[in-house]
């Protein structure tokens, strides 16, 4: 079964280019991850992966969709490997029953690593120019008008900080930042 793996960094970003590739490769099931390649924690890779048999090939776009970072690279591919599953990217054309091919995964693995570390680095640079500019204020503070009176029932002990959070629609590391700034006061 080819098995195609489709990535973009943001849930904004549009998936149709890589899709239509894999309709034209003639790819039988897709797994589609909007989040960055920064590591392998995305929901959909990890399904991909547990899915894979002996036989099958995961085919992507470019070895800068399926991972950034050259060790999650070759992990990834190894683990693929053990279950007998192909690798495919399409654009570096890479076959990995090779050492020629492995060679070749690992340096184009080392330049998408390469290019995320260029990628971060021209943001730091945008928002410091950004600040220095006034520009940039970082994210809007997440507010909430009943905080106060969820505050006070939560500090009488009246509900737990889990019901809390829930009601203010916050995670656990902004309610409990508002809970700081709150009592500092």
């Amino acid at each position: 079964m080819n098995i195609g793996y489709v990535r973009v960094s943001t849930t904004d970003q549009n998936t149709a280019r890589q899709e239509v590739l894999m309709k034209e490769l003639g790819v039988d099931q897709v797994y589609i991850d909007k989040a960055s390649g920064k590591d392998t924690k995305r929901p959909e890779l990890q399904r991909m992966l547990n899915y894979a048999r002996k036989g099958d090939a995961i085919i992507v776009e470019s070895i800068s969709r399926f991972a950034r970072n050259t060790k999650d690279l070759l992990d990834l591919v190894d683990q693929l490997k053990q279950k007998e599953v192909e690798f495919v990217s399409k654009k570096e054309s890479i076959d990995t029953s090779t050492p020629a091919g492995i060679f070749m995964l690992t340096v184009f693995g080392a330049l998408a690593q390469l290019e995320r570390s260029y990628i971060l680095d021209r943001q730091a640079e945008g928002i410091a120019i950004a600040k220095q500019e006034g520009k940039y204020k970082g994210r809007k503070k997440i507010t909430n008008d009943k905080f106060d009176l969820v505050y006070d029932d939560w500090k009488a002990g009246n509900q737990t900080a889990v019901n809390a959070m829930k009601t203010l629609g916050m995670t656990p590391s902004t309610f409990y930042r508002r809970v700081n700034e709150h009592e500092k006061a």
